[in-house]
């Protein structure tokens, strides 16, 4: 975890490579923790504890949530709810994002 102002999509994706994992967390301050993600062929997460915002780094596809779809491409920015089922599908190969978390669980009113 870093606590830089500044992080990298180079240095995220690096991270993401050296620990195997699909994300990872880069920063964290009080109730604020962003991570990079990039899964490979299938999205597997569950509903999140609190709530969170994507931003696009690179690809495109389309964005499941709560009984709604979009497609998007780099640069875009999703929210998603706490509690909310949602997932990403249909991606490019090359489909990455910044993950942010914030507040507290249940989400903010």
């Amino acid at each position: 975890m870093n606590t830089a102002f500044k992080i990298s999509v180079e240095n995220g994706l690096i991270a993401l490579k050296e620990n195997q994992k699909e994300f990872i967390s880069v920063f964290t301050h009080g109730t604020l923790e962003v991570e990079i993600y990039k899964p490979e062929i299938v999205d597997k997460q569950q509903p999140h504890e609190r709530d969170e915002a994507y931003i696009i780094i690179s690809g495109e596809g389309k964005f499941y949530k709560d009984g709604e779809v979009v497609e998007f491409v780099a640069g875009d920015f999703l929210f998603v709810e706490a509690g909310k089922e949602h997932r990403f599908f249909d991606f490019s190969e090359d489909f990455s994002t910044w993950v942010i978390f914030y507040g507290p669980k249940r989400g903010e009113k």
